[in-house]
């Protein structure tokens, strides 16, 4: 055998030897990590917390909760009377959560071999009611007033709106059972059709009142609008631009919705406001880039997470008002996804 041939083979040997040994600490690692997870998870909660119990009579914050510790990732719920007191931590994990009195929508990863996403309905004792397969990583969710219209958004392909090339999946569940695409509807620009295959819809919010209309954002070609929607039509109508995941105000004059002032490669979200009869815009005083679906807690005050500078996989909810130069303040610690009932 020639002294080459030796060499390649040992040369070969070694890298075989080497990739297994690798192969083995990632698993160890893996093991561990997983095994770090668990005992976090079954540690004493960081915050007072009650046991799981059906959603509350009066009026509560849905949210999920990211206190370290037991019930870490879960729906839980708070009275909207004091929303820094003992928290009820339902058994249900939840990456996305919002809900009406009777039901709550949860978008969640399942973790295993071969990782899954689902939308889950529950009633108001977290039982689950119905399941679907979502097609990517949960981002978006919400529900009616009356709880009939389901919408979910998903990232397809990326992992966040900063990521260039992020593809999204939304779609609206309706009171039959099916499913409509919003991919599917005609989109519609300055009166015209547009026909671009690079569209992404995203963030609904669904009209209070009004049970054809909801509002979403639209993107094609580097611009992004605010497009009203209209079910039985299966149209998006663009009305304002530069305007991402709305939220409508409980009494449906105004969209609240996070405007990017930093450009497509350094994303940064102020917190704004439409008044859709006058088409004025304001921008509030949150310094902080936002990067959440906010969520209205009266016709004067928002809600929206923002993550823990501190703590990795930490994050709180804060409150600003809508009026110019209110400041922030934090309305819930250890929380995310939050969702007013009342």
């Amino acid at each position: 055998m020639s002294g080459s041939l030796v060499e390649s083979k040992m040369r070969w040997g070694a890298l075989l030897a080497v990739t297994a040994l690798v192969l083995v600490a990632a698993g160890i690692y893996a093991v561990g990590a997983y095994q770090r997870f668990e005992e976090s998870r079954n540690a004493v909660s960081s915050v007072g917390v009650t046991a799981s119990q059906p959603l509350p009579a009066g009026s509560f914050v849905l949210f999920r909760n990211t206190a370290s510790g037991q019930g870490y990732g879960n729906a839980a719920t708070v009275p909207l009377s004091a929303p820094g007191g003992s928290r009820a931590v339902s058994g249900q994990e939840c990456d996305r959560v919002y809900g009406t009195r009777d039901k709550v929508v949860c978008l969640k990863t399942n973790r295993g071999l071969v990782t899954a996403f689902d939308a889950v309905v529950l009633d108001r004792n977290w039982d689950r009611e119905r399941t679907w397969p979502v097609p990517g990583i949960p981002s978006r969710t919400r529900m009616s007033a009356d709880g009939s219209m389901i919408a979910t958004t998903v990232f397809v392909s990326g992992h966040s709106y900063a990521t260039s090339g992020f593809s999204t999946a939304t779609e609206i569940s309706l009171p039959d059972g099916t499913s409509g695409n919003l991919e599917d509807f005609a989109l519609m620009v300055n009166g015209e059709r547009l026909l671009a295959t690079d569209r992404n819809i995203w963030g609904v919010t669904f009209a209070p009142g009004q049970s054809d209309v909801f509002y979403a954002t639209a993107a094609s070609s580097g611009r992004i609008w605010l497009v009203r929607g209209s079910l039985s039509a299966k149209t998006l109508t663009a009305i304002h631009d530069n305007v991402e995941c709305p939220s409508i105000s409980p009494d449906g004059q105004r969209i609240a919705y996070k405007k990017n002032d930093g450009g497509a490669l350094a994303a940064h979200w102020n917190v704004a406001v439409l008044d859709l009869a006058t088409g004025q815009e304001i921008v509030l005083a949150e310094r902080r880039s936002v990067d959440d679906q906010i969520e209205w807690l009266d016709n004067h005050n928002l809600l929206y997470g923002l993550a823990d500078e501190s703590t990795d996989g930490d994050s709180n909810i804060w409150k600003l008002g809508t009026a110019p130069g209110s400041q922030p303040s934090l309305f819930i610690a250890h929380a995310w996804s939050p969702s007013v009932v009342r």
